[in-house]
């Protein structure tokens, strides 16, 4: 089997509308393809580069967003979610444009983070500034469903140095790799 890449993440909106309005106006992720479904909700598809798509399914009833299970309660301070939730979905931008993206979204009144983050090795897993270690550099929203999203930009290739911890499980306390 040779996986080349994702298709499609398919995730739930409260409103078609409302949804087509953010990822086409402000995200400006093209609306490709609308499905009217058998059972009287919605599935559309946006563009969201490199072949790839975002889609939403819309349903006159639904169970409502369940933040701190289903979906990230407020990032960073409760960003936990349950056992095969989607926490985030990350999209990559150039890493010249992270600070437009991140006035572009403020601009819109999208509850963002405030602030470019970036990622390092550190204990906190943050750095303040930039330097050699800063893996990949992030901004973080919510989109009118509550969905978290990033918009990342790596900043160096990764090697087998870049894999230093064993994987942890149910039974099994967290490791680094010897």
């Amino acid at each position: 089997m040779k996986i080349n890449g994702v298709n499609h993440l398919a995730l739930v909106c409260r409103d078609m509308g409302e949804t087509v309005k953010f990822y086409t106006e402000v995200l400006d992720m093209p609306l490709v393809k609308t499905v009217a479904l058998p059972d009287g909700g919605q599935h559309f598809f946006f563009d969201c580069g490199g072949g790839a798509c975002l889609a939403f399914f819309w349903w006159p009833e639904t169970p409502p967003a369940a933040p701190g299970i289903a979906s990230v309660r407020s990032f960073p301070a409760d960003s936990k979610t349950a056992v095969g939730s989607m926490n985030h979905i990350a999209f990559s931008v150039d890493e010249a444009d992270l600070e437009a993206c991140l006035q572009r979204l403020q601009a819109a009144g999208v509850p963002a983070f405030p602030m470019v983050v970036n990622h390092d090795d550190s204990e906190m897993g943050v750095a303040r500034q930039m330097h050699p270690g800063v893996f990949v550099r992030s901004i973080y929203f919510t989109d009118p469903n509550g969905i978290m999203m990033e918009l990342a930009a790596f900043t160096r290739d990764f090697g087998p140095e870049d894999v230093l911890h064993a994987p942890a499980g149910a039974s099994r306390p967290l490791g680094v790799v010897a």
